[in-house]
Formats: C-alpha cells, structure tokens, sequence
C-alpha cells in the first residue's frame, strides 16, 4: 500500500511509477511528439521535482511556485536528455531541477548579480555537470576553467556570486530540543572569554556614572576627542573635563574591581 503524501496539492500516492526501461521508452515516445507519453513521462517524474522542493522549504517562496519552476527544469531535462547514454534520468534531472529552482530564488533576490555573470555561472553548472557525469567525480575549478577557456578566477567568482547567501540563524543541526546556528560555529580572535567579559563589566560601570560623565568618557574613549574639543561640545572649562574624566574612571576601576 502507498503511502499517502499531500504536497502543493498533489497526492503523491496515486503518481504512478516507471522502471528505467519504461521511462526511456515513454521518454523517447514524448521526443517524437507523443503528446500522451510526454504527459504520462511528467506525471510520473512529479514525485523527483515534489522532492527536490522540499529542500528549499523556508525560503520567502510559495511552494506551489517553487514546484512550477520545478517542472520546467524537469521538462527541460526531458528535451535535452540523451536516451543513448547509459544514464538513469533522475540523475540528470536533478541537478536540472535545482537549477531553475535557485535560478528563480536568486533572480528574486534583492541581491543584484549581473546577468553576464549569472550566464557564465550556468554555464559553468553545466560544465560541471558534464564532467562529473563522464567522469563519476567531483569536478575542479581548473577543468571547468579549462572546458569553458576562461581563467579558474572567473569560474571561482562566478559560481561564488550565484551562492546562496547564508544566515547566521540558518540552522546546522538539531540536538534534542537545541538548534545549533551558523553564528554558533563562527568564532572571533579578537575577542576571548576573558575580553568579552571585561566589555560587559565595563558597560555596566558606565551605565551606573552620572550623564555628564559618561559623555565625557565617551567622547574621550570611544570617539577619540581631545579634552579642548570636548569642553568646547559640552560647554565647560578644559580644567572642569580633566577633573571630571578623572573621576569617572576613579568611578569606573572601582565598579569594576
């Protein structure tokens, strides 16, 4: 018995199913013109593009949109698919379906990528996807570079400008009820434990000095002014500053210690 899934709408229990040497024969039926094979092959491939949706679940995307962008890819992995080579279709169609998918996303995107450079980018996907696929392994950098005759810089900042952009609050992984974030793994050398600390207390020692001089020490410290300058902002004697800057950091090591 099937197990019933609902996804955009689509019961996936009631899709039917092919063996591979059903779908080449359909597949090659629906290239000749077969209008009843074409449909047949895209209904029983709905279930590949209903799949690769779900990943890109969450994104600011209607997934009834998302799966539409799927079918196109799917169809056109229909028409370009070669049925001579000794290749499953799905995994031809994958990447395909990806494609359009984050295509669509990054077109949609307020992130602007030039259209020549998205171009160079697909080209280089394809690229890619040829060399894997002749070759059963990750292809580099160079070999895309070397295919598309161009130098592997503008393949690297190609494919960089076409990434999608992460979030620090994307997550990585769940551990029980815990969601480990992208801002969980990130780590700054300019700050240890003991640092941080030292911020925190020294914050909570200028919340507790009066207005006058914690804008005093603020200007001094954290903008860089002279004492004349600051007198002249404030509106006091250089001499008033001085006394009063002494003060405050005489306030400041003993809040602090």
């Amino acid at each position: 018995m099937k197990t019933r899934v609902e996804i955009t709408g689509i019961d996936t229990s009631g899709l039917p199913t092919l063996t591979h040497e059903e779908s080449m024969e359909l597949l090659e039926k629906a290239q000749s013109g077969d209008k009843a094979a074409h449909e047949r092959f895209v209904t029983a491939n709905l279930r590949l593009v209903l799949s690769l949706v779900q990943r890109f679940y969450g994104r600011k995307a209607c997934a009834d949109d998302l799966f539409q962008v799927g079918c196109v890819g799917l169809i056109k992995a229909m028409k370009n698919f070669n049925t001579a080579y000794n290749l499953r279709f799905s995994t031809y169609a994958v990447p395909m379906i990806i494609g359009e998918i984050r295509r669509y996303l990054r077109d949609g995107s307020a992130l602007r990528v030039s259209r020549s450079l998205r171009d160079r980018a697909y080209k280089a996907l394809q690229v890619r996807h040829d060399i894997e696929t002749a070759g059963s392994r990750e292809a580099t950098c160079e070999e895309i570079a070397a295919c598309m005759d161009i130098p592997v810089r503008d393949v690297t900042y190609a494919l960089d400008a076409i990434a999608d952009p992460v979030s620090l609050y994307d997550p990585i992984y769940h551990d029980g009820d815990e969601t480990v974030m992208v801002m969980d793994q990130i780590a700054d050398s300019r700050y240890d434990s003991e640092r941080w600390l030292s911020d925190i207390a020294t914050r909570e020692a200028m919340d507790k000095l009066p207005d006058r001089e914690r804008r005093i020490i603020s200007l001094r410290y954290y903008e860089g002014k002279t004492q004349m300058e600051v007198s002249e902002e404030i509106g006091i004697s250089q001499a008033q500053v001085s006394r009063l800057e002494k003060s405050a950091i005489r306030q400041l090591r003993e809040s602090i210690e």
